[in-house]
């Protein structure tokens, strides 16, 4: 498999919020035996928001990425948020995070783009498809969330699981040549729509004939029946992935994966056992993050130095809706 797009991480940045809510504090609250999160969900501690908001969070981690990129925002010809939570229901969400970096006479598009866990590899396609040197010749992607106000502290598994951050990547058209995009595919499998959801705040369940209800407006989650479904699709869509390609997951040296909970990531080392390659895991100290998950591993793997220039990672996981998804880039 030859490289589809000479497209270029000049930039990462990663924002975490201050307060940190150990599991030891959950299960006390939540009347859960101690070691009870670390055993199911794989969490150690997560931050949490205080009064933040999910733009506060996504413009400290694009200052960052900006500043690592060694360029000024005027140098970004697009930014998109990718994303499942936001600040306002309308206007978006990309529009709110260029208002809260408070500089004067921005007027870059703006985008958001949704689909939920897997956000950013959806937006890693779409500004590789994107990126000319022309119209485009660098573009921001954000991936800012606070999953934290969203969660029903009856159910448990949920509750435990998730933690608030956000990361952002800049990138631009190679001219080297060096790095680049060898392939990227979502696959969506609509059977398990119904498995992770917030049914209320939308116009199915509109809230002037649905007033808030802890059950109807928090997100749910059937995790043995996702994990089933997982296991049941994950192969075909690696399957599919690798088929035409001379490069097959035994070259894939990082892979930075959703860390959508401790049995969704054993999941990929039942299923691939000989995979030598790093299978990154920041899910003990962050939770699942939602979409930022994936650009959070992709900035530790980068700046830990486990991902060096000329080597092969793999961004991938699963999504509300049901869905899976990755991109395999020469780093």
């Amino acid at each position: 498999m030859s490289i589809l797009k000479h497209v270029k991480i000049i930039g990462i940045g990663k924002y975490l919020p201050e307060q940190t809510i150990t599991s030891e504090e959950l299960e006390k609250k939540l009347g859960l035996p101690n070691g009870w999160s670390l055993k199911f969900s794989g969490v150690k501690e997560r931050r949490h928001v205080v009064d933040e908001t999910n733009a506060d969070l996504a413009v400290h981690a694009l200052k960052q990425a900006i500043k690592n990129a060694n360029i000024n925002i005027s140098d970004i010809d697009l930014l998109i948020s990718s994303a499942a939570t936001f600040d306002y229901i309308l206007p978006y969400q990309a529009a709110y995070i260029l208002k809260s970096l408070k500089q004067s006479n921005i007027e870059i598009p703006s985008m958001d783009i949704n689909s939920s866990c897997l956000s950013f590899v959806s937006a890693f396609e779409v500004a590789t498809s994107l990126l000319d040197g022309i119209k485009y010749k660098r573009i921001a992607i954000v991936s800012s969330e606070v999953s934290s106000k969203g969660l029903n502290p009856d159910h448990k598994e949920s509750a435990t699981l998730f933690g608030d951050g956000a990361a952002a990547v800049i990138l631009e058209l190679d001219s080297e040549k060096q790095s680049g995009v060898y392939k990227s595919m979502l696959k969506t499998y609509p059977e398990g729509f119904n498995y992770s959801i917030i049914k209320g705040g939308g116009n199915k369940y509109f809230y002037k004939n649905n007033p808030y209800d802890a059950v109807l407006h928090s997100f749910s989650m059937e995790g043995k029946k996702l994990l089933k479904l997982a296991k049941r699709k994950i192969p075909e869509f690696f399957s599919d992935f690798f088929s035409d390609s001379t490069i097959q997951l035994e070259d894939v040296d990082v892979i930075a994966p959703h860390q959508a909970s401790k049995a969704g990531i054993a999941i990929f080392n039942h299923l691939y056992p000989n995979f030598k390659g790093l299978l990154y895991s920041n899910i003990e100290t962050h939770g699942n993050c939602i979409s930022a998950s994936i650009p959070m591993c992709l900035h530790d793997v980068i700046e830990k130095g486990l991902l060096k220039r000329g080597q092969n990672c793999l961004m991938t996981g699963t999504a509300a809706g049901f869905a899976i998804g990755g991109v395999l880039i020469k780093y």
